[in-house]
């Protein structure tokens, strides 16, 4: 398992691949740009992962043992998972891409490719998923782009964290929605996180000190909410 790097858009990837090296470039590539990555070797774990962990990503191969791609993807699909997936192939053909496409993947990449190809497809998947089709995102005065991993307040640039941006851009990405603690740590870090630490209420306030106190609303027992028009702590 990896941990978390400085980066971009701060959500919880899983990779399904068995070749080795190819597994540590992903990892690597993905972690630096900001994502709390987990992986697997091969299919059986990939699919146990996909389907019992709230991923807001995959990138799964199609050529694995134990369990194939095409058929992991089909059972995620069955039973309503629906994260988006980016398949990877060494078979460049256009039969492979189709069969992908069909058993319910969002975008396919063909061996070999260039890592920030792949970074980008994963960027624009999420944007997707999250319904933003621009990489900036604004919250009143707040505004966060997610390809550059900046933040600005009333056009001036905050400095954050990897982790105080992470949070943000995570609840800035659900606007208006309640967004409890459990599913911040489920999306904001890997496995090996410790889930009863304290750290997303002082992050949380942290980032009250950088930004309008207004905007991370709390609504107590139930999470945090962006209150993009401003207002009081409920």
């Amino acid at each position: 398992m990896s941990g978390n790097k400085s980066g971009h858009i701060p959500l919880r990837v899983l990779v399904v691949e068995d070749d080795q090296d190819l597994n540590r470039q992903l990892v690597d590539a993905l972690s630096g740009a900001g994502y709390a990555v987990d992986s697997a070797s091969d299919g059986e774990e990939g699919y146990f992962l996909g389907d019992t962990e709230p991923y807001d990503l995959v990138i799964l191969d199609i050529g694995l043992p134990k369990m194939d791609g095409i058929s992991i993807l089909e059972q995620w699909r069955r039973s309503d998972r629906k994260m988006p997936v980016i398949i990877l192939t060494a078979r460049d053909r256009w039969s492979d891409k189709v069969q992908g496409i069909d058993a319910g993947a969002d975008d396919y990449l063909a061996k070999p490719f260039h890592m920030e190809e792949l970074l980008a497809r994963a960027r624009a998947q999420m944007r997707r998923a999250s319904g933003h089709a621009s990489s900036e995102i604004e919250c009143g005065s707040v505004r966060l782009d997610t390809k550059s991993a900046r933040v600005t307040c009333d056009g001036t640039q905050i400095k954050l964290t990897s982790h105080e941006y992470r949070l943000l851009a995570y609840l800035m990405h659900h606007n208006g929605r309640v967004v409890s603690r459990t599913e911040l740590v489920e999306h904001l870090y890997d496995q090996d996180f410790d889930r009863d630490s304290n750290t997303i209420e002082v992050f949380i306030g942290r980032l009250r000190k950088k930004i309008p106190t207004d905007v991370i609303e709390t609504v107590r027992g139930l999470g945090y909410r962006m209150s993009c028009g401003g207002g009081d702590e409920a």
